[in-house]
C-alpha cells in the first residue's frame, strides 16, 4: 500500500573508467614492474616500480609502493608510498605514510598525515589558446618578452 518505488541504481558505465578503480593488487600480493594506461587502481599489497595511469590510484591503509614516480589524475594515500608524486589531486589520509616530493593542483591531508618531502602546487592547466606570460625586462618592468637580435 505505501510501498516506495525503487528507483535504478547507477550503472558502472554512467562512471568514467578514469574515476573508479578497476584493478586491485590484493592483501598479500606484490608486484614489480611498470603500470600504465587508463583507469583506477587499488594497491593493498606491495608494487615496486613506475606508476603512470590517466586516472586514480589508491594505496590502501596496508599498501606498499616503492618507486622513482607515481604520475596519475588521482593519487589518494592511507598506506605507504616511497615515491615522488605528480598529480592533478593529492590526497594523504590520517593513516598515510609519504617520503618523497609531491607535485599537484590541489592537496589535501588529514590530521596525522605524514609527508618527508616538499610540495609543489601548480596552477589549474592553462588552454591552449591562453597568451603566453609576459616577461620582466633588465629594468623589473613587465611586458613582451623581447628575443635577442642575431648578430651576422
Amino acid at each position: 500500500m505505501f510501498r516506495k518505488k525503487e528507483e535504478p541504481a547507477p550503472s558502472l558505465e554512467d562512471v568514467p573508467v578514469q574515476s573508479r578503480v578497476t584493478s586491485i593488487l590484493g592483501e598479500g600480493t606484490s608486484w614489480k614492474g611498470e603500470i600504465t594506461g587508463s583507469g583506477g587502481l587499488r594497491i593493498e599489497g606491495l608494487y615496486e616500480g613506475k606508476i603512470d595511469l590517466d586516472g586514480l590510484i589508491i594505496v590502501d591503509r596496508k599498501g606498499r609502493v616503492e618507486s622513482d614516480l607515481i604520475q596519475a589524475e588521482t593519487v589518494i594515500v592511507a598506506g605507504a608510498v616511497h615515491s615522488d608524486i605528480h598529480a592533478e589531486r593529492v590526497e594523504i589520509r590520517s593513516t598515510g605514510r609519504v617520503w618523497g616530493d609531491v607535485t599537484a593542483v590541489r592537496f589535501s591531508t588529514e590530521e596525522g598525515a605524514y609527508l618527508r618531502g616538499k610540495i609543489q602546487m601548480e596552477e589549474e592547466p592553462l588552454s591552449e589558446e591562453a597568451s603566453p606570460p609576459e616577461e620582466a625586462d633588465e629594468e623589473g618592468e613587465s611586458g613582451p618578452a623581447l628575443k635577442p637580435k642575431k648578430s651576422a
